[in-house]
């Protein structure tokens, strides 16, 4: 029923020419000698990936790796690196998209980050924040600087994927149209939701923050967060988006469309108890095999024939086709900023080199 997985970021010169321009130039009389070309950045063993050219640090890997890791959770030199090649990805996705945003003018108030930094710590007290940070050898400072990044990044995909993903009203009737039987329910069924949060890293991410939760300790946190914000009033579905670790029905809202009562009775325990026992609106926390799922319950549909005037078919439709486009909108954008960007992967480079051990004091690599 409720389907989890185991285991979320150049440009060219414009040359004018004027019509009015008198001056003619004839043979070798007109060429000019071209500025020299800016010197690379150095390549030093500190240095772990470029990015158009641009650096990213030894430093600024250690530190995103702090914000996603558990101190309380050792690991291997191998899981470690791993861990870290992850997180050295993450960031190169991540500094090619701030470029493309900044060729945009998209910027990130301060008030904006301020809203993020205290959804971050609302979980915890003072003391406690502050012993996470210390803990993880991390500044109030750094910690702002990766919520910029992740809500500048955010902001572009926002304005290139999901703004366009929204399917028109003629896209919606002509999806009825073509699946009407699908709206003919011969029973009973539930029209469910879901955000799955699992306590380890993923290896797919497909919510707009990009979020994960890494730990058991994390992800209590996480789903702790989420409840409180539905209790406030936060759409389930913008939830959803934002969190929710499947990636298949995040880009959704979560959506699991319609599931016969048949089913339902069928589904492991807890699951089964969650929606035969909750109201339409209500939604519960479902422990299955380590992963925490929030199941909502958005309307229960008598059987029968249904038709674009029950106000849950067109949103269902709307939902479904908005997620389906934004998914391949996301895909392909991601893709091809990758393709446009120069990137070179240094660390990748040592740890093949020094056949899966990291080669930090080994000279760095010439280009």
């Amino acid at each position: 029923m409720c389907r989890s997985r185991r285991a979320s970021f150049p440009p060219t010169p414009i040359c004018r020419a004027l019509s009015t321009l008198t001056v003619v130039c004839l043979g070798v009389a007109c060429r000019s000698t071209p500025p020299p070309a800016a010197a690379p950045p150095a390549i030093s063993p500190d240095t772990y990936a470029t990015v158009n050219g641009k650096n990213i640090t030894r430093d600024e890997v250690e530190k995103a790796f702090k914000q996603i890791g558990d101190p309380s959770q050792p690991l291997s030199d191998e899981e470690a690196l791993t861990a870290k090649l992850g997180v050295l990805d993450d960031l190169i996705l991540q500094e090619i998209l701030l470029a493309r945003a900044q060729r945009q003018n998209l910027q990130v108030m301060d008030s904006e980050i301020d809203m993020a930094y205290a959804d971050l710590k609302k979980n915890m007290t003072e003391d406690a924040f502050q012993q996470q940070l210390t803990q993880r050898n991390l500044t109030i400072a750094d910690v702002r600087e990766g919520l910029r990044r992740r809500l500048l990044a955010q902001k572009l995909l926002d304005r290139e994927v999901t703004a366009k993903a929204t399917p028109t009203d003629q896209q919606v009737t002509d999806f009825f149209n073509a699946n009407r039987a699908q709206f003919n329910l011969p029973e009973d069924a539930f029209h469910l939701a879901q955000i799955v949060v699992t306590p380890v890293r993923d290896q797919q991410i497909a919510n707009r923050t990009g979020d994960d939760a890494t730990t058991p300790e994390a992800a209590n946190a996480k789903v702790k967060m989420l409840m409180e914000r539905l209790n406030q009033g936060t759409p389930f579905a913008d939830l959803a988006r934002d969190y929710s670790e499947d990636p298949e029905s995040a880009p959704r809202g979560g959506d699991l469309g319609l599931v016969a009562a048949s089913a339902v009775k069928q589904a492991p325990p807890a699951m089964r108890n969650a929606v035969l026992q909750m109201e339409p609106g209500r939604a519960r926390v479902v422990n299955q095999n380590g992963a925490l799922i929030i199941l909502y319950v958005v309307a229960r549909e008598p059987a029968g024939q249904r038709d674009l005037s029950t106000p849950q078919v067109r949103q269902q439709i709307t939902d479904a086709l908005k997620g389906r486009k934004e998914q391949l909108l996301r895909t392909a954008y991601l893709t091809e900023a990758r393709t446009d960007a120069q990137v070179v992967n240094y660390l990748a480079r040592r740890v093949v080199a020094a056949q899966g051990k990291p080669a930090e004091d080994a000279a760095a690599p010439k280009k």
